[in-house]
């Protein structure tokens, strides 16, 4: 009875553990998309999704498979009230590039992991701009999705160093207990 129990608790933890990477993007995609600006509107939001998407994919694998990043490029499209499609799509294909590309980006430290993360940030932008492009038949403006690489990326640091902490504290000990 009791190993039992402590095997149906053992599965329960595992699930906590793979889910923490999912909920992590989720609730970054809604904080980033909040409708209060300090800029009154004038700079994009960061892709603040992005940078779990990134970081799990090159830290923890196992944890973040293309139908999270596509949960989460979809809850991107949702909130930030674009076409549909955009962001699942671009977040897919830089979980795609990432995870080919995993020995490379999960190798550099930091200063190049800040430029490892910008080249990331900057196809995914470029898939998400060229998308726009071809289903509009006309490719839009350069400057909004300069602008929301810039602020991605200046957001990286702080939102990586979160992603990391809850790896440490949460993700690290419930996978050890099981």
């Amino acid at each position: 009875m009791a190993l039992e129990r402590g095997a149906s608790q053992g599965t329960a933890l595992r699930i906590v553990a793979a889910l923490v990477p999912l909920f992590c993007g989720l609730v970054f995609a809604f904080v980033a998309n909040i409708p209060v600006s300090l800029a009154s509107g004038q700079v994009p939001p960061p892709l603040l999704a992005l940078v779990p998407v990134y970081f799990w994919c090159l830290v923890r694998p196992d944890l973040m498979s293309p139908a999270a990043a596509f949960a989460i490029g979809l809850m991107e499209d949702v909130l930030s009230g674009g076409p549909p499609g955009i962001w699942t799509l671009s977040f897919v294909l830089t979980y795609v590039l990432v995870a080919r590309q995993r020995d490379s980006f999960a190798s550099l430290s930091g200063l190049a992991a800040v430029v490892g993360f910008t080249s990331a940030a900057a196809f995914c932008c470029f898939i998400a701009w060229l998308t726009v492009g071809v289903l509009n038949w006309h490719l839009p403006p350069l400057s909004p999705i300069v602008g929301e690489l810039v602020m991605t990326v200046l957001f990286y640091a702080p939102t990586a160093m979160l992603v990391g902490w809850l790896h440490h504290r949460l993700v690290g000990p419930l996978r050890s207990e099981i």
